[in-house]
Formats: C-alpha cells, sequence, structure tokens
C-alpha cells in the first residue's frame, strides 16, 4: 500500500467534508434545493449559487442560508436568477458564475416541473414545459457548466453532478384524474441521461449520479400529496413509516458530492423510505 493510500485511509473523520468546495444548486430557492444548498453550505463549501426562475425567491433563499449559524464565517450563497428552460439562460447563468470563481466542484441539477390532468386532456403544452425542464434543461446546463466543471477536477478528486430524478421514474407516478405522464416520462429520461453523462464524463472526471426521491413535502409536490390522502395516509403506506425530512435529501447530497462517494458514477439512489418498493406488492 503507497504511503498516500495509507493516508487516506486514516483520515475518514473529514471524508464527507466539503471543505472550500463551489457548488451551484438549481431550483435551489425551495423544497430539495434549499435543503440541498443548506446542507452542503454546512458541510464546508464555500460558495453555493442559488439559481431558480423567480429572482425574488433566490433572494429570500441566500438570506436564508447566508444566516445559517453551522457554515464557515468567509462561506456565501450567491442568487443567480435564471430561466432554465432557455438555452440562452443557461448560458448567461455560466457567463455570470465564471465572473465569481474559475471552477465548479458540484452541480445539483434540481430545477423540475410537474403536471397532474387526466389522459384525455393532457394537454401539449404541459407536456412540452415538462420534458423541457425536467431533461433538456439539465443536458444543457451539464453542458453549458462542463467547462468549468472540469477545470479543477482530477482522478483523485472529481468533480459532481447529481440530478434530482424521482421513484416515478422508477415505478409508476400518478394515474387518473391528476395523472403525471409527462413528470414521470421526464424522470425516467433523466435517470437515463444520467446514466450516458456518467460514461461521456467520467474520463473528464466529472461523475454522475442521480438521486430518485419519493415523496418530500414541498410546494411542488404538496397538492399531489393531498389528492394522494395526506401526509400521514402517504406515511402508513410507506414501509418506514414516514415521508422525507429535509435533512434526508441533504445528506444524500452532501455524500454523493463528498469523498465518500468518489467511486459513486452512474448510480441512481432511492430516498423515499422503500415506497417504490412496497407499490410492487400484489
Amino acid at each position: 500500500m503507497s504511503a498516500e493510500a495509507d493516508v487516506r485511509l486514516q483520515d475518514f473523520e473529514n471524508i464527507f467534508k466539503l471543505d472550500g468546495k463551489v457548488a451551484v444548486v438549481t431550483g435551489g430557492s425551495r423544497g430539495l434545493g434549499l435543503h440541498a444548498a443548506s446542507g452542503l453550505l454546512q458541510a464546508g463549501c464555500a460558495q453555493v449559487y442559488i439559481t431558480s426562475r423567480k429572482a425574488s425567491g433566490c433572494e429570500q433563499a441566500v438570506r436564508a442560508l447566508n444566516a445559517l449559524p453551522n457554515k464557515r464565517p468567509d462561506a456565501v450563497a450567491i442568487s443567480i436568477p435564471a430561466d432554465l428552460s432557455k438555452v440562452s439562460e443557461i448560458e448567461r447563468l455560466a457567463r455570470e458564475i465564471s465572473k465569481h470563481t474559475a471552477h465548479v466542484d458540484i452541480l445539483f441539477a434540481n430545477a423540475g416541473a410537474t403536471w397532474g390532468e387526466r389522459f384525455e386532456t393532457h394537454p401539449e403544452s404541459a407536456f412540452a414545459k415538462v420534458m423541457d425542464l425536467n431533461v433538456k434543461s439539465v443536458f444543457y446546463t451539464v453542458q453549458k457548466l462542463e467547462p468549468l466543471l472540469r477545470a479543477r477536477a482530477s482522478v483523485a478528486d472529481p468533480s459532481r453532478l447529481i440530478v434530482t430524478a424521482s421513484i416515478a421514474g422508477i415505478g409508476l407516478g400518478a394515474l387518473g384524474d391528476h395523472a403525471t405522464y409527462s413528470y414521470s416520462a421526464s424522470k425516467a429520461a433523466a435517470i437515463h441521461l444520467t446514466k450516458n453523462l456518467a460514461v461521456e464524463l467520467g474520463p473528464r472526471h466529472i461523475l454522475c449520479n442521480a438521486i430518485a426521491p419519493g415523496f418530500y413535502p414541498s410546494r411542488m409536490a404538496n397538492g399531489l400529496m393531498a389528492l394522494e390522502g395526506g401526509v400521514d395516509t402517504l406515511a402508513q403506506m410507506t414501509p418506514n413509516q414516514r415521508l422525507g425530512h429535509p435533512e434526508d435529501v441533504a445528506g444524500l447530497v452532501v455524500f454523493l458530492a463528498s469523498r465518500a462517494a468518489v467511486h459513486l458514477n452512474g448510480s441512481v439512489i432511492t430516498t423515499d423510505g422503500g415506497a417504490v418498493l412496497a407499490r410492487g406488492r400484489l
């Protein structure tokens, strides 16, 4: 065993630390994105860029993040609003980030949308909107930020892409009057896109993995959760008897961004308490 390998084996105390890292969180103004951004800052990131469509939401999120008592004193969250459904806006986002930093270590591609409607009336405009934001924008965000992700990456310390998929892309989404056909299809596509990117970008020292959340109370999910019976009913249908908490997604994103996950590439990790498995029972 080399001396370097021996030292790294002894450094388990710091295996989850992200000291000095630079992260970008899309859809970071609320919900899973905001929880993850909080975790990244508290794990040691020096800069976390928050982007979503609404400037007011970004500014509010950044104020809350910069007030966190557990982050490094010099760490900062920075707001760069952008409508990621437009490639021109993604290009602008990359330019704005480049004004502040010469590299990005972590990209949490979390921005997304959903639509619920019955099969007979599901509109083409809604299907296109969901697919554009949940799939196309992920690809072009990675493409436009790839130079920054590659800038400081190495075999020993690779950059990370973490994509938010869903258990709806593994099993089934909602059906009936509030069916989420486009959302389910888009999240399945996001998973497969992540696997393709893992092989394409792995040799560039950019590791690509996806997370597949189940129900987490959030502005986007709350309406569907109510239609499915509410928090208590959904919790009872889940093997571990609860829904997702903020620290569940924050911890998973920090893990995937850390040295502990340096040999994960092309993986999809569910964070649903086993719900997608339970739904498959006869």
